[in-house]
């Protein structure tokens, strides 16, 4: 047990590293696809597929936010408890995407993350992430396709998904109402 820990971290820090060297050239890059929460945003057609591509997207970005965060301003909660949560929510949606026998998509959330200057900007970045997060999977939940009994999975992992997210915002506004 101890020895898996200790390769989390590690693995945790070489992300972190990985993950700010990579964010560094984002300000001399103009234009991104849309990732995640901002793709699922302008997507009017949405499909299984689409929806838990997005759905991974935008864990991979914020695990990705909450290891930079900790990497510029060390390792404290709420980051470190949502990030392993992140990191469940992927494994979930990776385990979807195997049952359906669909491709997972490649982690690109380097490209699109933002280091907050401060700890406060971090928290309000963390309330943000997460309303969207909810919105996301709200408008996901209420797609007419997913009222298909086979879909029954599906509606449970974003409704999980949903709910750990009202979880996370209350923990951002708490550290949020500390500045």
């Amino acid at each position: 047990m101890k020895r898996n820990r200790i390769v989390s971290v590690a693995g945790s820090a070489l992300l972190a590293m990985v993950v700010l060297a990579m964010a560094q050239p984002l300000a001399a890059q103009t234009s991104l696809p849309l990732y995640g929460n901002s793709a699922a945003k302008a997507d009017n057609n949405l499909t299984i597929e689409s929806m838990l591509t997005y759905a991974i997207q935008d864990e991979y970005v914020a695990r990705a936010e909450y290891i930079a965060i900790m990497a510029k301003f060390g390792q404290m909660a709420p980051y470190s408890n949502i990030k392993e949560s992140e990191e469940q929510h992927i494994q979930w949606l990776k385990d979807m995407f195997a049952t359906l026998k669909l491709t997972v998509p490649a982690d690109k959330s380097a490209q699109y993350i933002h280091v907050p200057a401060t700890l406060k900007e971090a928290a309000q970045t963390g309330v943000q992430a997460e309303i969207d997060n909810i919105a996301m999977y709200q408008r996901f939940l209420a797609q007419p396709i997913l009222k298909d009994p086979k879909y029954a999975a599906i509606v449970d992992l974003f409704t999980r998904l949903r709910d750990a997210s009202r979880n996370h915002l209350e923990a951002f506004q708490r550290q949020l109402a500390k500045y």
